[in-house]
Protein backbone atom coordinates (compact mmCIF):
# COMPACT_ATOMS: atom_id res chain seq x y z
CA UNK A 1 0.00 0.00 0.00
CA UNK A 2 1.37 3.40 -1.02
CA UNK A 3 1.96 6.04 1.68
CA UNK A 4 2.64 9.76 1.88
CA UNK A 5 6.08 10.37 3.43
CA UNK A 6 7.53 13.09 5.62
CA UNK A 7 9.76 14.01 2.68
CA UNK A 8 6.64 15.11 0.80
CA UNK A 9 5.69 17.56 3.52
CA UNK A 10 9.30 18.75 3.77
CA UNK A 11 9.42 19.49 0.04
CA UNK A 12 6.03 21.24 -0.02
CA UNK A 13 6.97 23.33 3.01
CA UNK A 14 10.21 24.44 1.37
CA UNK A 15 8.38 25.17 -1.88
CA UNK A 16 5.92 27.36 -0.02
CA UNK A 17 8.82 29.36 1.42
CA UNK A 18 10.68 29.52 -1.91
CA UNK A 19 7.95 29.75 -4.50
CA UNK A 20 10.00 30.89 -7.48
CA UNK A 21 11.29 29.31 -10.69
CA UNK A 22 14.96 29.46 -9.73
CA UNK A 23 14.50 27.46 -6.53
CA UNK A 24 12.17 25.01 -8.26
CA UNK A 25 14.67 24.37 -11.05
CA UNK A 26 17.37 23.61 -8.48
CA UNK A 27 15.08 21.14 -6.70
CA UNK A 28 13.43 19.55 -9.74
CA UNK A 29 14.64 16.05 -8.85
CA UNK A 30 13.07 16.32 -5.42
CA UNK A 31 9.83 17.51 -6.98
CA UNK A 32 9.79 14.65 -9.48
CA UNK A 33 10.33 12.10 -6.70
CA UNK A 34 7.66 13.48 -4.36
CA UNK A 35 5.15 14.17 -7.13
CA UNK A 36 5.46 10.65 -8.53
CA UNK A 37 5.10 9.14 -5.06
CA UNK A 38 1.98 11.22 -4.40
CA UNK A 39 0.60 10.43 -7.86
CA UNK A 40 1.01 6.71 -7.20
CA UNK A 41 -0.83 7.16 -3.90
CA UNK A 42 -3.69 9.03 -5.60
CA UNK A 43 -3.97 6.41 -8.32
CA UNK A 44 -4.05 3.62 -5.76
CA UNK A 45 -6.79 5.45 -3.87
CA UNK A 46 -8.68 5.75 -7.15
CA UNK A 47 -8.30 2.05 -7.80
CA UNK A 48 -9.57 1.12 -4.36
CA UNK A 49 -12.36 3.68 -4.61
CA UNK A 50 -13.44 2.03 -7.84
CA UNK A 51 -14.15 -1.14 -5.87
CA UNK A 52 -16.83 0.61 -3.81
CA UNK A 53 -18.05 3.18 -6.32
CA UNK A 54 -18.16 3.73 -10.08
CA UNK A 55 -15.29 6.08 -10.91
CA UNK A 56 -15.12 7.58 -14.38
CA UNK A 57 -11.83 9.44 -14.00
CA UNK A 58 -8.90 10.05 -11.65
CA UNK A 59 -7.26 13.41 -12.33
CA UNK A 60 -3.96 14.32 -10.67
CA UNK A 61 -3.50 18.08 -10.75
CA UNK A 62 -0.34 19.72 -12.05
CA UNK A 63 1.90 21.72 -9.72
CA UNK A 64 1.87 24.77 -11.98
CA UNK A 65 -0.54 27.60 -11.18
CA UNK A 66 -2.49 29.58 -13.78
CA UNK A 67 -1.53 33.13 -12.76
CA UNK A 68 -3.05 34.98 -15.72
CA UNK A 69 -6.02 36.33 -13.79
CA UNK A 70 -4.64 36.09 -10.24
CA UNK A 71 -3.10 38.77 -8.03
CA UNK A 72 -0.94 36.03 -6.53
CA UNK A 73 1.79 35.41 -9.11
CA UNK A 74 3.40 32.49 -7.28
CA UNK A 75 4.16 30.03 -10.09
CA UNK A 76 3.59 26.82 -8.12
CA UNK A 77 0.99 25.25 -5.86
CA UNK A 78 2.30 24.29 -2.44
CA UNK A 79 0.23 21.10 -2.42
CA UNK A 80 -0.41 17.88 -4.32
CA UNK A 81 -4.00 16.98 -5.14
CA UNK A 82 -6.31 14.78 -7.16
CA UNK A 83 -10.00 14.53 -8.04
CA UNK A 84 -12.13 11.44 -8.49
CA UNK A 85 -15.13 11.79 -10.81
CA UNK A 86 -18.12 9.49 -10.46
CA UNK A 87 -19.65 8.02 -13.62
CA UNK A 88 -22.24 10.40 -15.06
CA UNK A 89 -25.06 10.95 -15.74
CA UNK A 90 -26.55 8.62 -13.11
CA UNK A 91 -23.95 9.14 -10.38
CA UNK A 92 -23.27 12.69 -9.20
CA UNK A 93 -20.82 14.24 -6.77
CA UNK A 94 -17.10 14.86 -7.10
CA UNK A 95 -14.38 13.77 -4.65
CA UNK A 96 -11.09 15.50 -3.93
CA UNK A 97 -7.90 14.70 -1.99
CA UNK A 98 -5.49 17.48 -0.97
CA UNK A 99 -2.02 16.95 0.53
CA UNK A 100 -0.41 20.07 2.00
CA UNK A 101 1.80 20.78 4.99
CA UNK A 102 -0.58 21.33 7.94
CA UNK A 103 -3.58 21.63 5.59
CA UNK A 104 -4.44 18.20 4.20
CA UNK A 105 -8.07 17.29 3.67
CA UNK A 106 -10.60 15.10 1.91
CA UNK A 107 -13.34 17.05 0.19
CA UNK A 108 -16.35 16.39 -1.96
CA UNK A 109 -19.72 17.53 -3.14
CA UNK A 110 -20.88 20.04 -5.73
CA UNK A 111 -18.29 22.78 -6.21
CA UNK A 112 -19.66 24.53 -9.29
CA UNK A 113 -23.08 23.13 -10.22
CA UNK A 114 -24.47 24.46 -13.47
CA UNK A 115 -27.52 26.70 -13.33
CA UNK A 116 -29.94 23.91 -14.26
CA UNK A 117 -28.64 21.51 -11.60
CA UNK A 118 -28.56 24.22 -8.93
CA UNK A 119 -32.15 25.19 -9.69
CA UNK A 120 -33.24 21.53 -9.53
CA UNK A 121 -31.56 21.05 -6.13
CA UNK A 122 -33.15 24.23 -4.76
CA UNK A 123 -36.62 23.27 -6.01
CA UNK A 124 -36.31 19.85 -4.37
CA UNK A 125 -35.32 21.41 -1.06
CA UNK A 126 -38.16 23.91 -1.36
CA UNK A 127 -40.59 21.05 -1.90
CA UNK A 128 -39.29 18.79 0.90
CA UNK A 129 -35.96 18.99 2.73
CA UNK A 130 -36.71 16.24 5.26
CA UNK A 131 -34.58 13.56 3.58
CA UNK A 132 -31.60 15.88 3.15
CA UNK A 133 -31.90 17.12 6.74
CA UNK A 134 -31.88 13.53 7.97
CA UNK A 135 -28.65 12.81 6.07
CA UNK A 136 -26.95 15.92 7.45
CA UNK A 137 -27.93 14.88 10.98
CA UNK A 138 -26.60 11.32 10.76
CA UNK A 139 -23.86 10.64 13.37
CA UNK A 140 -21.48 9.39 10.65
CA UNK A 141 -21.94 12.60 8.66
CA UNK A 142 -21.39 14.84 11.68
CA UNK A 143 -18.38 12.82 12.84
CA UNK A 144 -16.65 13.14 9.46
CA UNK A 145 -17.77 16.52 8.15
CA UNK A 146 -19.55 18.44 10.87
CA UNK A 147 -21.74 20.57 8.62
CA UNK A 148 -22.49 21.17 4.96
CA UNK A 149 -20.39 24.10 3.72
CA UNK A 150 -20.03 26.19 0.55
CA UNK A 151 -20.62 29.70 -0.75
CA UNK A 152 -24.14 31.02 -0.44
CA UNK A 153 -26.28 34.01 -1.27
CA UNK A 154 -26.99 36.59 1.42
CA UNK A 155 -30.69 36.35 0.71
CA UNK A 156 -33.09 34.09 -1.18
CA UNK A 157 -32.48 33.22 -4.85
CA UNK A 158 -34.87 34.81 -7.32
CA UNK A 159 -38.24 33.09 -7.19
CA UNK A 160 -37.81 31.65 -3.67
CA UNK A 161 -39.38 32.82 -0.42
CA UNK A 162 -36.77 34.38 1.88
CA UNK A 163 -38.85 33.15 4.84
CA UNK A 164 -38.88 29.51 3.72
CA UNK A 165 -37.93 27.27 6.70
CA UNK A 166 -35.12 25.69 4.65
CA UNK A 167 -33.77 28.91 3.15
CA UNK A 168 -30.36 28.15 4.71
CA UNK A 169 -30.04 25.24 2.27
CA UNK A 170 -31.84 26.89 -0.65
CA UNK A 171 -29.54 29.91 -0.79
CA UNK A 172 -26.37 27.82 -1.09
CA UNK A 173 -24.44 28.08 -4.36
CA UNK A 174 -22.21 25.15 -3.42
CA UNK A 175 -22.86 21.99 -1.41
CA UNK A 176 -19.52 20.86 0.02
CA UNK A 177 -18.14 18.38 2.55
CA UNK A 178 -14.63 18.39 4.02
CA UNK A 179 -12.60 16.50 6.61
CA UNK A 180 -9.22 17.82 7.73
CA UNK A 181 -6.22 15.61 8.51
CA UNK A 182 -3.12 16.54 10.51
CA UNK A 183 0.35 15.75 9.14
CA UNK A 184 0.60 12.99 11.75
CA UNK A 185 -2.63 11.40 10.52
CA UNK A 186 -1.54 11.57 6.87
CA UNK A 187 1.72 9.78 7.69
CA UNK A 188 -0.04 6.86 9.40
CA UNK A 189 -0.12 3.47 7.62
CA UNK A 190 -3.93 3.50 7.72
CA UNK A 191 -4.31 6.93 6.08
CA UNK A 192 -5.41 5.46 2.76
CA UNK A 193 -8.13 3.48 4.53
CA UNK A 194 -9.25 6.64 6.37
CA UNK A 195 -9.50 8.45 3.04
CA UNK A 196 -11.64 5.67 1.60
CA UNK A 197 -13.83 5.58 4.74
CA UNK A 198 -14.31 9.34 4.44
CA UNK A 199 -15.35 9.06 0.80
CA UNK A 200 -17.74 6.25 1.77
CA UNK A 201 -19.30 8.54 4.40
CA UNK A 202 -20.21 10.93 1.56
CA UNK A 203 -22.26 8.26 -0.18
CA UNK A 204 -25.68 8.90 1.39
CA UNK A 205 -25.40 12.59 0.45
CA UNK A 206 -24.25 11.71 -3.07
CA UNK A 207 -27.04 9.14 -3.46
CA UNK A 208 -29.60 11.76 -2.47
CA UNK A 209 -28.22 14.35 -4.90
CA UNK A 210 -27.94 11.77 -7.68
CA UNK A 211 -31.57 10.84 -7.19
CA UNK A 212 -32.60 14.51 -7.34
CA UNK A 213 -30.50 15.35 -10.40
CA UNK A 214 -31.63 12.36 -12.42
CA UNK A 215 -35.35 12.87 -11.89
CA UNK A 216 -37.90 15.67 -12.29
CA UNK A 217 -39.98 17.12 -9.44
CA UNK A 218 -42.51 14.31 -9.91
CA UNK A 219 -39.77 11.72 -9.28
CA UNK A 220 -39.79 10.57 -12.89
CA UNK A 221 -36.46 9.45 -14.34
CA UNK A 222 -34.76 11.74 -16.85
CA UNK A 223 -32.65 8.90 -18.30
Amino acid sequence: MKMISQKTFDFLSELQANNNREWFAEHKKEFDREFQNSKAFFQQVGGELGKQDSIEKVHVFRIYRDVRFSKDKSPYKAHFSASFTRTKPLLRGGMYLHIENNNSFVGGGFWDPNAEDLQRIRKEIELDAEELRAILQQPQFIENFGILTGDELKTAPKGFDKNHPDIDLIRKKQYLLARQFSNKEVLQPDFQQEVLKTFAAMRPFFDYMSSVLTTNLNGESLY
